[in-house]
């Protein structure tokens, strides 16, 4: 089986390079991170909306491309590449996703031809505490027509138009989702610091909020997981790109990097340091290309891709970032050095849509059921 993309697609992937290049340096990202008034790069975002990718899987009768998900795959992995400082993940992998998969007729016609322009950015709040996220855990109430609650941390939350936000429910499977609009007064939202500024958090008060439901009632928590597995294989890739680049990095410092008269690459520790990341590199990828193939396809076996793509990619990426820094040496972990925005990303999107231990248990789970039936 050929898991490999298409020449279009490389075609596709080559372009999402070069623009992102040009259009996102490392400076931009940090910009971002130096000043606390930016919680985005406008500029590239608008850019990224007028090439199209924010409608890449929205359907053409909603004003999408109706591409598929390897061209998104291929997008992701650049955009993970460059550490582009946009809501692109928020928005696209998982709010866009959201109403595709249970947005009524009306829902699609009001949100996805905005969403497909990126005119507005979406988002997603769950978590409400520390600790794994049960429909039980959630506190956060809704009559049908208004919800209050909490919820901290929300990805772009603070940059966010709507937000599809997941209710404690008494029937189904105890979850329902509904779609709120964060610029109304009764929303209030306040912008939180994390490892990695380039990618915004915040916390959202939701006090009597006007709301609508997505899907139906008590069906919040399986639409969860669909949408998260989706979002898992497409932040797979981002961090598979991530991880490339930091071998990147670190492979072109060694070489240029002198000590007692040759290029430290030379040195067989620093050898086995980039052999050992591309290893964990190349499971990545190919976890990745098997998530790709599931999720493209709407294969049975996607719970177990998701998962696999999801643990390897996190692996990979803080181990990546960890010894691009430990190449560099001493100037490796400065604030100079550009080698800190990737151990940041790396950390941070190992904890988005779940930790590497929760997505653990959904691959043990999702294997048992698999054998089972």
């Amino acid at each position: 089986m050929n898991f490999e993309f298409s020449d279009e697609q490389k075609l596709l992937k080559d372009q999402a390079s070069g623009f992102l290049k040009e259009n996102c340096p490392l400076v931009s990202v940090r910009d971002i991170v130096d000043d606390d008034a930016l919680s985005y790069d406008k500029t590239l975002w608008a850019k990224i909306g007028e090439m199209g990718w924010t409608s890449t899987t929205i359907p053409e009768e909603y004003g999408g491309l109706g591409c598929s998900y390897l061209e998104l795959s291929v997008i992701a992995e650049e955009l993970g590449r460059s550490l582009a400082p946009t809501p692109f993940s928020s928005s696209v992998y998982l709010a866009t996703e959201a109403i595709n998969v249970a947005g009524s007729d009306q829902q699609k016609n009001t949100w996805l031809p905005k969403l497909a322009t990126g005119e507005i950015i979406g988002c997603v709040a769950v978590a409400e505490a520390k600790g794994q996220i049960t429909p039980a855990s959630l506190a956060t109430e809704s009559n049908g027509s208004t919800l209050s609650g909490t919820k901290i941390p929300v990805a772009d939350g603070d940059v966010a138009d709507f937000s599809i936000v997941f209710v404690r429910a008494n029937i189904g499977d105890g979850a329902s989702a509904y779609i709120v609009d964060l610029t109304q007064s009764n929303v209030e939202r306040e912008s939180i610091r994390t490892l990695d500024p380039s990618r915004s958090q915040a916390k959202i008060t939701f006090t009597d909020a006007n709301c609508e439901l997505l899907g139906k009632e008590g069906e919040g928590w399986s639409l969860l997981q669909k949408i998260n597995n989706t979002a898992a294989v497409l932040f797979a890739w981002e961090q598979v790109g991530g991880s490339e680049h930091c071998l990147e990095m670190a492979k072109a410092y060694a070489l240029d990097r002198i000590a007692f008269g040759r290029p430290i690459a030379s040195y067989q520790a620093i050898k086995h340091k980039l052999a050992n990341v591309y290893v964990k590199n190349t499971i990545a990828k190919s976890n990745c290309y098997y998530g790709a193939w599931a999720l493209s396809t709407n294969d049975k076996e996607l719970p177990v891709a998701a998962a696999s793509a999801r643990i390897s990619a996190i692996q990979a990426y803080y181990f990546a970032s960890k010894e691009n820094i430990q190449v560099h040496g001493g100037m490796g972990f400065t604030w100079e050095f550009d080698c800190q925005f990737f151990y940041r990303r790396s950390k941070q999107l190992a904890v988005n849509i779940g930790s590497e231990l929760v997505w653990q248990d959904k691959l043990i789970s999702a294997i048992e059921l698999d054998r089972a039936s």
